[in-house]
């Protein structure tokens, strides 16, 4: 038997008036989830434990089987493991986002929070902005570290925690009231915006109509993580396909290997087929158990308030990942079970992640029960399955 977890980031979402009441994964075309619904077990499960902040940190460990309650320790510090950052005991890793800020005014207080990802810019544009940051600023004791797309890092050296809040909670309102109090970082970001709205990039992404990556933004801050050995815990071989630092560094975390997939870029138009070549491969040729694929997505066009976007990648998880995944373990004749879900939603009415129950299915090659007709919010809570404990999900994707 194989088994898959098709993570499907931020999916599930609340009603919508404009799509008649639905949500958005409601009223998208999902003919595979549904035929697999139909057969399969379908609940809700809580993935954000309570007073915990819904991210995709706390969430995406809980679906892969970590109580976020005993091995969280903060956003930044998984994503430093994925892309080699060393972290001693006494360091502290901050997330730091390329954003796109309001120019309408002088006063950096005054600024509106505009776009939490400068347009999902690329990689190769990212990593000359952050190179030109770390010239300015970098100085003992702060280390900047260049991440995936608007993804990156600052290593405090003997750090401390402190609150910081999420870019993608703050959008369309004035940043003022939400920088940091401690007032290096503050004064770092604020300098950030006089060395980034003039650099040539950011000069031609306005040119070509897109968001300009202006500034930092801090966030996310940590300790060195420690998680158990995934194979250890589960008896499971695992891989982790995504285009995610953070998922990446999860499974750097749990000793799992990463799938490297040319033209994963975490944003609408991801190589999807990509994702799914890579699970079966690993799965089929290269004596894995277990395939996580995640896709961002979904996610990333619910922060930006586009309900026909995030439908349109609702079903590109559907048609370009999901049905081909099924399709070649059916050809392949491998028996697997396959948990498709979001790991938080990200409604559209406000932009940013949220802690409510998300559906899952969990279905089984080699089983036939009766589901439910439609994979969605309302489907999955007539069932009556609830699960408030999400961590524990995952037992039952291995169950015998």
């Amino acid at each position: 038997m194989k088994y898959v977890v098709l993570l499907s980031d931020g999916m599930a979402g609340r009603p919508i008036e404009q799509l008649g009441g639905r949500t958005t994964l409601e009223a998208s075309h999902t003919p595979t989830m549904d035929r697999l619904a139909a057969t399969a077990e379908v609940g809700l499960a809580a993935m954000v434990p309570q007073g915990m902040a819904p991210g995709s940190d706390t969430a995406n460990l809980s679906v892969m089987g970590y109580d976020p309650r005993i091995y969280y320790t903060g956003r930044s510090p998984l994503e430093a493991l994925s892309i080699g950052v060393e972290m001693e005991e006494t360091d502290v890793s901050v997330r730091c986002n390329l954003v796109t800020l309001s120019e309408e005014t002088t006063a950096y207080e005054d600024r509106k929070m505009l776009d939490h990802s400068a347009g999902e810019i690329s990689t190769e544009e990212a990593k000359i902005l952050i190179e030109a940051v770390k010239k300015e600023l970098e100085e003992d004791g702060y280390e900047f570290h260049v991440g995936t797309s608007y993804r990156h890092l600052l290593l405090q050296k003997q750090g401390s925690i402190t609150e910081l809040i999420p870019p993608h909670d703050i959008l369309g309102q004035t940043v003022g009231s939400f920088l940091p109090k401690e007032k290096l970082l503050r004064d770092k970001m604020k300098k950030s915006y006089d060395i980034l709205s003039s650099h040539p990039i950011n000069q031609k992404r306005k040119a070509q109509g897109k968001n300009p990556a202006n500034s930092i933004w801090f966030w996310g801050a940590g300790s060195r993580p420690s998680l158990d050995s995934f194979l250890e815990k589960t008896g499971k071989k695992g891989i982790m396909i995504s285009a995610v630092d953070l998922l990446k560094g999860i499974a750097a975390g749990a000793g799992m290997d990463v799938a490297a997939v040319e033209g994963a870029n975490g944003g609408l138009h991801t190589n999807y087929e990509g994702k799914a070549k890579a699970a079966l491969d690993a799965l089929i040729k290269d004596g894995y158990d277990f395939a996580y694929i995640h896709v961002e997505a979904p996610d990333e066009m619910g922060h930006q308030g586009l309900v026909e976007e995030k439908m349109k990648a609702i079903e590109y998880v559907d048609q370009r990942v999901l049905r081909l995944l099924v399709e070649g373990m059916e050809e392949a004749k491998e028996e697997v079970r396959i948990l498709v879900l979001p790991d938080h939603p990200t409604p559209i009415a406000v932009r940013t992640h949220t802690s409510d129950p998300v559906p899952y299915l969990l279905y089984d090659s080699t089983r036939e029960r009766v589901g439910v007709e439609g994979f969605g919010e309302r489907a999955a809570s007539e069932t009556g399955i609830s699960l408030s404990e999400g961590y524990r999900l995952i037992e039952r994707l291995f169950a015998v």
